[in-house]
C-alpha cells in the first residue's frame, strides 16, 4: 500500500509563497499520476493541478493557473506544488495523491491513494 505525506503547509500573507511537497513510501508501476486537491471549511474539494509522470503532462485547475507549478523529482516518487500570489481563497488543507493513467486527472475518484494533508492559512 503506498502511502503519501504532505508537508510544507503553514500560515502566509496574501501575495506570498509556499512550496508543498508529497513524499511516496515506495515507488509503484500502477502509479502515473500525481494531484493536489483542496478542501477548505465548508466547501467541497477541490482539484488544484496534476501530473503524469509518462510524459510529465500537467494540469491546472483555472483558479490557480500562473500562480502554481507542480512538478516531479527524476525519483518519480516526490512530487511539489510551489504556490505563488496566494490568495485569502486558496487557504485550505491541501492533499495529495496518486493513481493510475486517468482521462480526467481532475476527478478525484481515479485516485487511488491519499494523503493526510497539509494546512494552508493565507492572511489577509
Amino acid at each position: 500500500q503506498v502511502q503519501l505525506v504532505e508537508s510544507g503547509g503553514g500560515l502566509v500573507q496574501t501575495g506570498g509563497s509556499l512550496r508543498l511537497s508529497c513524499a511516496a513510501s515506495e515507488r509503484s508501476s500502477s502509479v502515473n499520476t500525481m494531484g493536489w486537491f483542496r478542501r477548505a471549511p465548508g466547501k467541497e474539494r477541490e482539484f488544484v493541478a496534476a501530473i503524469t509522470w509518462n510524459g510529465r503532462k500537467t494540469f491546472y485547475a483555472d483558479s490557480v493557473k500562473g500562480r502554481f507549478t507542480i512538478s516531479g523529482d527524476n525519483a518519480w516518487n516526490t512530487v511539489y506544488l510551489q504556490m505563488s500570489s496566494l490568495k485569502p481563497e486558496d487557504a485550505a488543507v491541501y492533499s495529495c495523491a496518486s493513481g493510475p493513467t486517468v482521462r480526467e486527472p481532475e476527478v478525484a475518484g481515479y485516485y487511488l491513494h491519499w494523503g493526510q494533508g497539509t494546512q494552508v492559512t493565507v492572511s489577509s
